[in-house]
């Protein structure tokens, strides 16, 4: 049995599994709320079994949506949404620093089998209207295993300076903030993964979160007890090994994660620096993403990781 697409046009793209659950709802349809930084996000994601292990508009913060591509600190400008962090005065509400990306189409759109290709464009527009950043992204779901109980999506982006002035990615940290060095590619748990297990291939499943925060490496997984269903749920966060070679990557990369008070993971290019591109240069990174049924140790997660090619 193959996976099925449909596609709401100008709202959403849903992706279900052969066994009938709708894994993932890409949502394109730009945001009432500017304040909340318009932009495309993957919510709900669901496990094989059903399990939702993604959150939207959380009471703590409204602009979390699901998993999304983010720029907490862009040259003045913040394409995370909400509150800006201002060193000295902590987080401000300054709805005019606040900007958006602009779907602008797909260019690819594939269905084969058990997998989905689809490259999108996109515009990234600062608060006053001008353009300053075009996006190429790609997403892949592929690898749909109901034996393993577990379903991979692949993001990528390339970046292009399209402003007269360098482009300056940086975070709070960078911005004076000490360990909050969240920006890019950001996951937001439901409210089942409060508390949940943080490990990556040098530590042992149960560590605090905070013991991760900061570090580098090729994943870190993430999993849950949900309430209700009495299951377990494992998210596995990879790098493509090219985003961690020093002579390609444009900056290097550590993991954002906080298991409590709010369940995230964010693959931050700029935690501890900034970095800048300059007009009418480009950066890229491909990131990966495993959603699981079920409470995977290291092993397990090593295991899968290495059955699945780039």
């Amino acid at each position: 049995m193959s996976i099925r697409v449909s596609h709401v046009h100008g709202e959403h793209l849903a992706v279900e599994a052969p066994n009938g659950t709708e894994i993932l709802r890409y949502v394109y349809r730009p945001d009432p709320d500017a304040f909340e930084a318009r932009k495309p996000y993957a919510h709900p994601v669901r496990t094989l079994a059903g399990s939702t292990v993604t959150g939207y508009r959380p009471s703590d913060h409204r602009w979390h949506k699901g998993l999304q591509m983010t720029a907490s600190h862009l040259s003045g400008q913040n394409f995370w949404g909400g509150n800006c962090y201002v060193h000295g005065e902590g987080y401000l509400r300054l709805p005019d620093r606040v900007g958006s990306m602009r779907h602008d189409g797909f260019t690819d759109l594939t269905v084969t089998g058990e997998r989905l290709g689809l490259t999108e464009e996109l515009t990234w527009v600062e608060n006053g209207g001008r353009e300053w950043a075009r996006e190429t992204r790609g997403l892949a779901v592929h690898s749909v295993d109901e034996e393993a109980g577990a379903w991979t999506l692949d993001w990528s982006i390339r970046l292009t300076n399209i402003h007269d002035d360098p482009l300056l990615f940086g975070s709070p940290t960078t911005a004076g903030r000490e360990m909050a060095g969240y920006t890019g590619l950001q996951w937001r748990g439901p409210r089942d993964f409060t508390g949940g297990a943080v490990f990556t291939p040098d530590s042992e499943p149960g560590v605090a979160a905070m013991k991760v925060m900061g570090s580098q490496g090729p994943w870190l997984a993430f999993t849950t007890e949900h309430d209700d269903t009495d299951a377990h749920s494992t998210l596995v966060f990879a790098h493509a090994p090219e985003n961690l070679d020093e002579s390609s990557a444009i900056h290097p990369s550590h993991w954002f994660v906080r298991s409590e008070p709010i369940p995230t993971v964010a693959f931050s290019w700029a935690f501890f620096e900034e970095f800048a591109l300059p007009p009418g240069e480009s950066f890229g990174y491909r990131y990966r993403v495993v959603i699981a049924d079920g409470a995977w140790d290291r092993d397990r997660v090593s295991h899968h990781l290495e059955g699945l090619t780039w």
